[in-house]
């Protein structure tokens, strides 16, 4: 049976040709970057003790360095596992979880005519070439030499010129033998409506675009004429082409990615993937040396495009213009982007100086300015953090608690539950920095707020006055419930991360409480993202200490884990080690997990506190201060009466001894 091109692609692209391969081969954990798709085996074609055999995931295909064998999902099935050809097309399609093409004539008859409408496309590739330089393209070809293009680059894009004429094509076409369907099934002419079908591209500089195959699918033409209803007319859809689907110069830079010989994303202009807005964009950049820019095809960047983008780098950079409209196409890309984000997988923004485009700003400076520009690309993060701290005065608590509420709300909609807690945790933190008051010297009478932007708190403190008191302050700051990172703090959130690492079974009741979780140390930010992750990819009854702590380990948390087990043992916590009885654990987790919330919350109190008697200091308004100082006190005899309670409890634990073993070892 023979398979379409089209259905072959897809399961590819379905399947990440490291699934096929794990079947067959144990990844070495020192050098697979699992987040990248980038994995290294002994290779399973022939015997070796270190590591040679590499595949990508992004790019589709395996290499052995030792002996050479190189391929893609079907060849590895064919030659490793001596599957037949359709066999291992079988298997693939399994695992993407496509039917099989029915081997029918109106298949192999519409896979033929698809094959015929790509050489009707070259055909008119080459008339477009070759009227370019005809007398007819003069004035084509003086643009393109005034917008800075070599021959050299006209070639290698192969631009061309399409007459001011109706028929010019048609006929053309027609003299070669091409019938009128295949003429209007390229979408060469135009037919609706009218009783005889005329030239679609008119007195315009035409650009092909390429498929990922690199075969000619569709057209962009530029007006020369300034009178005409379009400046850039693409193609209509049309068997071949789908232009939410495409990027154009999509095969060319994904080849310069893969033959740069980086394993891992650069921060400058050759290292990533940059989508800009239109073709002159990406033809000048290439001419400078910026091989691996797209673009979108006259429309907004739509989720297969960003998908595409994706499937050549884990962090894409889309560039857009410095003005208004580029910032408002920036932020739709931003929010086009968030449901789709995956551990490591996300976009950059890079965005232009006012009223320059790429293609202006190589032309008239070189190269180095727009590396510059790559170089100071922001994360996504930072260019929704930006967007909403610029659109108002947050001077009261409500104008607060409605920029608090935005935010919570973009982030909502990543599907990806690690992705979104980060984000989730990286807002809470933004925030906090942003409306913390943060004085200058008395006479300086200015505030700043995050990032030094003195719009932050506004109008609410536009002056700047003494710190609260700092007796109250320091000795709140002592107590273990509010002292950030000290020991207390620290330990207890060791416990509540060994106990689920030696105590598996507890998230399966208690799921969404414990994934919610925040946890000060990065550490253990870095855990808990694997931990779930981990959790995640499994059913419920095969999530056991010993796989869980197996994949830990393979992501390089081993060490991590034996000090987490050291600290606790030390501390004589042993309701959160290997050998305390599930119900002893369950017990455990919860009152930790109970003062750890509590503790929590009087650091937030605290802060509010600071913050507000700082804001009554300034004010001189002497009443409100002897309350907040009262309620100060009040927090910390909370926190002393918390501290004592849990050394209680600690203690009735430690004596209990309901445990299978010794709490040291």
């Amino acid at each position: 049976m023979r398979f379409s091109n089209t259905f072959l692609d897809e399961i590819r692209d379905r399947v990440p040709i490291s699934n096929v391969i794990a079947r067959r081969v144990s990844w070495d954990k020192r050098k697979t970057n699992v987040s990248r798709g980038d994995y290294w085996a002994c290779c399973p074609f022939h015997g070796e003790k270190s590591p040679s055999f590499h595949c990508e995931d992004r790019k589709g295909r395996y290499h052995c360095f030792g002996c050479g064998v190189t391929g893609d999902h079907f060849r590895f099935l064919t030659e490793l596992e001596g599957l037949s050809f359709p066999e291992a097309v079988q298997q693939i399609a399994d695992m993407a979880g496509m039917p099989m093409p029915l081997a029918d004539a109106v298949m192999e008859k519409r896979e033929k005519e698809r094959g015929s409408l790509i050489d009707v496309m070259e055909m008119a590739t080459a008339f477009f070439q070759d009227q370019l330089q005809t007398a007819n393209g003069a004035k084509a070809r003086a643009y393109l030499r005034d917008r800075g293009l070599t021959g050299r680059t006209i070639e290698t894009f192969r631009l061309g010129y399409a007459p001011d004429s109706r028929n010019a094509l048609k006929e053309f076409l027609a003299g070669k033998g091409v019938t009128k369907e295949q003429i209007e099934a390229c979408g060469l002419v135009v037919h609706e409506n009218v009783p005889v079908s005329y030239d679609r591209f008119r007195d315009r500089i035409m650009f092909p675009i390429l498929s990922s195959r690199e075969k000619v699918i569709a057209f962009g033409g530029r007006a020369m004429s300034s009178d005409a209803p379009a400046k850039y007319l693409n193609s209509n859809e049309t068997e071949l082409f789908h232009k939410g689907n495409v990027l154009y110069n999509f095969a060319r830079a994904r080849r310069a990615i893969q033959g740069s010989g980086r394993d891992q994303q650069d921060d400058n202009a050759s290292g990533t993937i940059i989508a800009v807005e239109g073709y002159m964009d990406v033809i000048a950049l290439h001419q400078a040396g910026v091989e691996n820019a797209v673009a979108p095809l006259g429309t907004a960047l739509t989720e297969n495009q960003l998908e595409l983008l994706w499937k050549m780098v884990p962090q894409p950079v889309l560039c857009f213009d410095g003005d208004g409209a580029g910032i408002r196409a920036a932020n739709r890309a931003a929010e086009l982007a968030l449901p789709h984000l995956k551990p490591g997988r996300s976009v950059r923004f890079a965005l232009l100086p006012d009223g320059k485009d790429p293609d202006d700003l190589v032309r008239d400076e070189g190269r180095a300015p727009f590396d510059k520009v790559m170089s100071q690309a922001k994360p996504l993060s930072e260019m929704l953090w930006s967007r909403e701290i610029n659109t108002g005065k947050f001077d009261t608590p409500e104008a607060r608690a409605e920029l608090e509420a935005r935010l919570k709300q973009l982030v909502a909609v990543i599907a990806d539950e690690n992705v979104r807690r980060h984000y989730q945790q990286d807002i809470r933190d933004r925030l906090n920095a942003f409306f913390q008051p943060q004085f200058q010297n008395r006479n300086s009478g200015e505030r700043r707020g995050f990032g030094g932007n003195s719009r932050a708190g506004r109008d609410n403190a536009a002056k700047a006055g003494p710190k609260s008191p700092s007796l109250i302050s320091d000795r709140l700051a002592r107590s273990g419930p509010v002292r950030g990172h000290r020991d207390n703090t620290a330990l207890r959130e060791s416990v509540l991360a060994l106990t689920i690492v030696n105590h598996p079974a507890l998230m399966i009741d208690d799921y969404d409480e414990i994934a919610a979780i925040e946890y000060d140390s990065r550490e253990l930010q870095r855990l808990w993202s694997a931990v779930l992750g981990a959790a995640a990819a499994v059913a419920g009854p095969h999530l056991t200490r010993d796989y869980l702590t197996e994949r830990l380990e393979f992501e390089g948390f081993g060490p991590l884990i034996k000090s987490l087990d050291q600290q606790v043992r030390n501390a004589r916590l042993w309701t959160a080690t290997e050998e305390a009885a599930m119900e002893d654990a369950r017990e455990g987790y919860r009152q930790a997990l109970a003062f750890h919330k509590r503790a929590k919350a009087l650091r937030r109190q605290k802060m509010e506190l600071e913050r507000e008697i700082a804001l009554a200091t300034e004010a001189g308004d002497g009443e409100a201060i002897v309350q907040l100082i009262r309620a100060q006190q009040e927090v910390h005899l909370e926190g002393v009466r918390l501290e004592n309670q849990e050394a209680i409890i600690d203690g009735f634990g430690v004596l209990s001894g309901r445990v299978k073993g010794a709490a040291n070892h």
